[in-house]
């Protein structure tokens, strides 16, 4: 499929992300189309974005999470991809170049991604095995979420991201009906990005800590509830459950607020679950 500059999107969904997302930008192609979807609404950054960067677009945004948020971005670019990156992923100088070359050998994609430079943590999954088209193109079933690049010709808007998930486990919802739908995930390993994983907000925002683990327990219950049964995802969240509620006891009664209100966010998120409740949690 031929990708290049002019067809290809690049959205970034930001959330108190000033530190890095410069880092992010600097890295794309200087003439490439972006879109920076604002979630803190921070108007500085979206007057200090859109006077440094061309073909920048930043939407200021309600915290409506990552999912969501991407939705938006996608359905308000004009072009057929749009590559999803979180805020504190970079390219290297041939990674764009490297990704349009290799998917000219691919008759036809739903998602495809550069390879995570660090080996130890791949931002792929395998379930089972595949032909190859070539040594650099590996078909996969499932990618991790700070890069997507999606195909809109292989999708209507209803099928993007579940918006019920505001944290974790879209990307893994996503790529799980696209494969059962039996369409084209790849992975691309001579186009290589750089993560820095846990960098998308601010380091010294400590209350997203508790968003995290709060949103962590929530969503694996809702994918196992939503693509198997209440049962089997009662048992995938037992030990967390039960391991949060013994943890929450022993801190209170030692007066350690930082972890009891860690295990109580995780407890929170579990029991929300198992009560079949929205997702509700958030923070200013």
């Amino acid at each position: 499929m031929d990708i290049n500059i002019e067809n290809t999107t690049f959205i970034i969904v930001t959330y108190k992300s000033e530190k890095i997302v410069h880092r992010c930008l600097d890295s794309l192609p200087e003439n490439s189309n972006k879109i920076v979807i604002e979630n803190s609404q921070n108007l500085q950054l979206k007057k200090n974005l859109e006077s440094t960067y061309k073909n920048l677009k930043v939407i200021i945004n309600e915290n409506s999470g990552f999912g969501a948020s991407n939705n938006l971005g996608i359905k308000e670019c004009n072009t057929q991809f749009a590559h999803i990156l979180n805020p504190d992923v970079t390219f290297k100088k041939d990674t764009f170049d490297n990704l349009c070359r290799s998917c000219l050998d691919i008759s036809d994609f739903s998602i495809v991604s550069p390879i995570h430079g660090d080996k130890n943590y791949p931002n792929y999954k395998i379930k089972k095995k595949y032909n190859f088209i070539s040594d650099d193109i590996i078909e996969v079933d499932d990618l991790d979420g700070f890069s997507m690049l999606v195909n809109k010709n292989n999708f209507d808007e209803s099928d993007y991201f579940d918006e019920n998930f505001f944290l974790y486990l879209e990307n893994n919802d996503l790529c799980l009906r696209v494969k059962k739908n039996n369409r084209k995930i790849y992975v691309i390993k001579n186009s290589i990005i750089e993560h820095r994983g846990g960098a998308s907000s601010d380091p010294d925002f400590s209350q997203i800590e508790y968003l995290k683990n709060w949103h962590w327990m929530w969503s694996k219950f809702y994918y196992h509830h939503k693509h198997d049964n209440y049962l089997y995802a009662f048992m995938k969240i037992f030990k967390n459950f039960i391991s949060a509620l013994i943890k929450t006891i022993f801190y209170t009664i030692l007066r350690n607020n930082k972890k009891k209100n860690f295990y109580k966010a995780r407890l929170s998120g579990c029991i929300n679950g198992l009560l079949l409740k929205k997702s509700w949690y958030r923070i200013d």
